[in-house]
């Protein structure tokens, strides 16, 4: 099965919203019986994001695979409900990276290796690789950066041979472009788009369809003047007007009838009307809350909520579930001490200490832990938050006031969260933590198994560090149950403590599996427990 191809650009200023006009055209032809998948062409030379600041990139998401990817599959995930992998994911520097091995091996047989036809032959070969390894009708391609980028150039060039390879209803070309809006003159402006539109043209690739992101509605006239100036047809001119969520785009576009545009270009039929009920009915409850809680997100890289967007769609999901509006507080932990938790954490309903790296605000973490477990507040510690809850619980219960993770102090005596056996050897940092899906065995009885509803789970990985197992008798006796546990290497990997309302930490990140369709079962229990905790 051959399957088509449609390529993502985006012009005028990034940050626009390819990654959700992507995720958004899958999820409609997806309804429409179609198997889809997206993959993102990212130009930065980094291998991949994860050995990126948050503050850089945002949050690094981890696929099934153990691939270390962009934020925006995070999107395609939750959209269309099914994992992506390695294939979904490349990079400037892992093109870069495979074409100077080849070179180094012999492979190219003494030839003068250059941008065109290597770098843009294996760029080309990443693209397909999707559709000779899955099966796949329909591939989206999204092209990070903006048009006119000089990093983004030699993806625009595969664009344009792999267009002149194809016929011309197996692929097709989507720019998303901006109609900036004067308030001066009260008018949409199109020279930007028509200047987008114009370099697109220059590297050789004509857009098959514009989807214009506005803030007024687009005129008859207007779409008209784009269409006749940019050189598509009229309908193929969509609006993609400011909405309140970005699962309110997939209903947009499907008003703005962006999926039947889509399928008459690729010469392929409506297989049936799009079934969206569950959507929208997501939607409904989303918007139309009977309950509303507080929760507070502890970390250090709150000034860029993209570094935990993982975990604030889960909250979104989990709310949804629960009929709940869930309003995230940023609460800095290197804000937090012993004289100001009260003031700072007093009116939350729920407290979730984040994932991160590092020394930097551990101190107010693990005093966030000890109010939230001295006042039966809900409590959820995701990978560095199940760890500094151990070590809370080692300083504040057992004792221990000198209990540390060897990865801030490693002279502590009490090295309650260690290095993992396996990453002891290891100095280089890329792709190097104990990253992708894993088994955990639950329980019975415990809250996490009451989430789950069964004993066997796989969750996603990314760390280093790990609960050290010659302490678990210590934090048994004393009240810290180790409920999820790996059954080959025989990891901690979820901890409870059985007389709080709701205290649980897991070692993995279950945020990377919400979806709007299938919340994650621990932010849904988590929501509800701080819905409870709200009418207390």
């Amino acid at each position: 099965m051959t399957p088509k191809y449609i390529f993502v650009t985006g012009g005028v200023t990034s940050s626009l919203g390819k990654g959700i006009i992507a995720a958004s055209l899958a999820k409609l032809l997806q309804a429409r019986g179609y198997t889809v998948t997206i993959q993102k062409l990212d130009p930065y030379i980094n291998v991949d994001p994860g050995t990126l600041n948050p503050y850089e990139h945002g949050e690094c998401y981890v696929t099934e695979d153990g691939a270390e990817t962009d934020l925006d599959l995070g999107h395609y995930e939750r959209f269309l409900n099914t994992p992506t992998s390695q294939a979904n994911n490349v990079t400037t520097g892992r093109i870069y990276q495979h074409v100077i091995n080849k070179e180094r091996e012999g492979a190219f047989l003494g030839k003068t290796v250059q941008v065109i036809p290597h770098i843009t032959d294996e760029i080309k070969r990443r693209i397909k690789l999707l559709g000779e390894t899955g099966n796949y009708e329909i591939i989206i391609t999204e092209i990070g950066g903006t048009v006119g980028d000089i990093e983004s150039l030699p993806y625009v060039e595969s664009v344009r041979q792999l267009l002149w390879e194809l016929k011309d209803e197996d692929a097709l070309v989507v720019h998303l472009t901006l109609l900036p809006y004067l308030s001066s003159t009260h008018e949409l402006k199109t020279k930007p788009t028509q200047h987008s539109v114009k370099l697109l043209l220059e590297s050789g690739v004509q857009p098959d369809i514009l989807v214009c992101r506005t803030e007024h509605a687009i005129s008859k006239e207007m779409r008209k003047k784009i269409a006749l100036f940019c050189n598509v047809d009229v309908n193929s001119v969509i609006e993609a007007l400011d909405v309140p969520t970005i699962y309110d785009v997939p209903l947009m576009m499907l008003k703005e009838k962006l999926d039947k545009t889509v399928l008459s270009k690729l010469k392929l039929s409506a297989k049936n009307d799009p079934d969206l009920e569950s959507w929208k009915s997501f939607l409904t409850r989303h918007k139309n809350p009977k309950h509303e809680v507080r929760i507070g997100l502890i970390g250090k890289y709150i000034e860029l909520p993209d570094a935990y967007k993982s975990i604030i769609e889960a909250f979104i999901h989990a709310g949804a579930f629960n009929e709940a509006r869930v309003r995230v507080q940023y609460i800095h932990s290197e804000l937090i001490a012993d004289d100001n938790v009260a003031q700072k954490l007093g009116d939350l309903d729920g407290i979730l200490v984040a994932p991160g790296f590092g020394d930097r605000g551990i101190e107010g973490k693990i005093t966030a832990i000890k109010y939230a477990r001295e006042n039966d507040v809900p409590f959820f510690g995701i990978c560095l938050g199940m760890q500094m809850a151990v070590i809370e619980f080692a300083r504040n219960v057992i004792g221990w006031k000198d209990a540390h993770s060897t990865e801030m102090n490693s002279k502590t005596k009490h090295a309650v969260i260690d290095l993992m056996q396996g990453q002891k050897n290891i100095t280089k940092k890329g792709g190097t933590m104990r990253l992708g899906s894993y088994v955990c065995e639950l329980s019975k009885g415990s809250k996490a198994y009451a989430a789950y509803e069964k004993s066997k789970i796989n969750e996603r990985h990314r760390h280093r560090f790990e609960f050290n197992n010659n302490y678990i008798k210590d934090f048994v006796e004393n009240g810290m149950q180790i409920t999820g546990v790996n059954p080959d290497t025989k990891l901690a990997e979820i901890v409870e403590i059985k007389s709080h309302p709701y205290f649980i930490g897991v070692q993995f990140h279950p945020e990377y599996k919400s979806t709007v369709l299938n919340p994650h079962p621990l932010f849904v229990k988590f929501v509800k427990a701080a819905v409870q905790f709200s009418q207390s």
